[in-house]
């Protein structure tokens, strides 16, 4: 007769079970316990900090954890916590080299937190930037940072009713909202102090999107330090870029197709530096030794131009982390303050040269 398990003939063989391994094949809780001869909620008091036990006990928990390789779930710490224990970051462009150090910095100021950032991109479409940030809102997130864009202050100000708000390229200081912005006026003015005191005196200026209060600062310390040295301004000398590498390009054609003489560039940003240095090279002008150019914002690549790119240093790396730093303590209810804001500086390299 065939056999048939339901059938009540003959006898299944029963096998201890073991208990299940999570996704990552870590260790379970209850497995540390076994290991550690105590009870598998004495193993989660101890995890969250509650438990009041002899050290052999707390040691030999401990050695079960690092012998098993337990790694606890953090989505179910965090629900204890009533936290996510995520960070919504707004960035303009995940592909940006600009906008990447400023995400390291922020990845370097977690680490170790147990926070974790998710990032989404607004593009600088001020709709798609509310709107990526309501979905980060969905998703439970403890605090938010927006890099830059053109959310105004009051928008800003009305996410912070929900979490709290550390935003750059924005001035703004309340108890849940906290931004801050460099001096970009001042990246300008040393930027085009820097030529100037080289001895040039016909001066371009590739600017960035004038939608952009970054842009209109940099050209605002562009013709305060020509008005300083008595150089008078001519509008025939500056161009509208966009801050990406095409934008130089054209920018610096134009530049050229114009006729009007220059011995120098000013690029609103190291990409558009980029591009404006192309554009000479495809027209057999040699940089430094016939126009000397400066970009802004000290990119890691501008080390490696050929020649390399003299520079304003805008520690961008240091503004993410700094902005992460002033979450945590806000989201912990501590005050967060920024009164030491990185400083923008002069990098000298190999792109400017004394006019002859």
């Amino acid at each position: 007769m065939p056999f048939h398990p339901s059938s009540g003939l003959g006898e299944s063989v029963k096998t201890k079970s073991k208990p299940a391994r999570d996704a990552g094949g870590s260790a379970t809780l209850l497995e540390v316990a076994r290991a550690a001869g105590v009870s598998a909620a004495t193993v989660s008091r101890i995890l969250n900090g509650g438990a009041r036990v002899s050290e052999a006990k707390r040691a030999a928990v401990e050695a079960a954890i690092a012998a098993l390789n337990f790694k606890p779930n953090a989505l179910a710490q965090s629900l204890k916590r009533g936290r996510s224990l995520t960070f919504g970051v707004l960035t303009q462009s995940v592909d940006s080299p600009f906008f990447a150090e400023t995400l390291l910095g922020i990845e370097a100021a977690l680490a170790g937190t147990g926070y974790e950032p998710l990032i989404a991109s607004g593009h600088w479409n001020p709709q798609e930037e509310a709107d990526r940030l309501r979905r980060l809102l969905a998703r439970q997130v403890d605090g938010l940072i927006v890099l830059f864009g053109k959310l105004s202050n009051d928008e800003l100000q009305r996410f912070a009713l929900h979490v709290p708000v550390v935003a750059t390229g924005h001035e703004l200081r309340s108890p849940r909202a906290l931004a801050f912005r460099l001096d970009n006026e001042l990246g300008g003015y040393m930027a085009t102090r820097h030529l100037l005191d080289l001895g040039h005196r016909d001066i371009a200026h590739i600017t960035g999107d004038l939608a952009h209060a970054d842009a209109v600062d940099r050209l605002a310390g562009y013709r305060r330090a020509l008005a300083e040295a008595g150089v008078p301004y001519d509008e025939r000398l500056v161009v509208q870029g966009n801050f990406k590498e095409p934008g130089g390009v054209m920018a610096a054609n134009r530049l050229l197709d114009a006729g009007v003489p220059f011995t120098a560039i000013f690029a609103a940003n190291d990409q558009t530096a980029y591009g404006a240095h192309l554009a000479l090279y495809r027209r057999g002008i040699r940089v430094p030794d016939d126009i000397s150019l400066i970009g802004f914002d000290d990119l890691p690549s501008s080390l490696y131009t050929t020649p390399p790119l003299t520079t304003v240093r805008q520690p961008m790396f240091d503004v993410g982390r700094l902005a992460a730093q002033a979450l945590l303590r806000m989201v912990e209810g501590e005050p967060a303050t920024l009164d030491e804001l990185p400083e923008l500086s002069l990098v000298v390299r190999e792109t400017t040269r004394r006019l002859r």
